[in-house]
């Protein structure tokens, strides 16, 4: 009985502690041939450049400056820190608030298409219940409203 009291909310806590761990690795992603990579087969990523439904999402509008406020964006929302960048590529970690699992976030320019191509993932687990498209979608509302003067 002392083990079910004290030995079941142990193995929870290293249960969740290994996950957090976990996600503070940073993944191999970036540019491949001029593309994102594509999503695992796991539904807690989004990316504007797969063909299935499930991970499907469209790209951000590119005009110019485009890329410039979508720093201002990211600089301004809670748990986002931009860890590379250069003219044509951004690529943020998202922190959740409570637990601190890491989502990574990459957005391409695509001069051809005229478009931000985007990818969002969870570093950890299987599902994230629809976080990452929620986070693009809050991103992709924030671009199309009026930059603060």
């Amino acid at each position: 009985m002392l083990f079910v009291i004290l030995g079941l909310p142990l193995i929870v806590l290293i249960t969740i502690g290994g996950l957090v761990v976990a996600s503070w690795r940073r993944p191999e992603l970036g540019v491949v041939d001029g593309r994102l990579r594509p999503c695992p087969d796991s539904p807690n990523c989004v990316c504007s450049l797969a063909s299935d439904d499930e991970h499907r999402i469209d790209p951000l509008p590119a005009n110019n400056g485009t890329l410039e406020r979508l720093r201002q964006v990211l600089n301004e929302m809670p748990g986002v820190q931009i860890i590379e960048e250069d003219e044509n590529y951004l690529r943020a970690e998202c922190s959740s608030s409570l637990l601190r699992f890491v989502d990574d976030m990459e957005f391409l320019y695509d001069s051809e298409a005229g478009v931000i191509q985007v990818r969002s993932a969870s570093r950890v687990g299987h599902s994230d219940l629809g976080a990452n498209r929620k986070r693009v979608e809050v991103i992709r509302q924030r671009l199309a409203k009026e930059p603060s003067a």
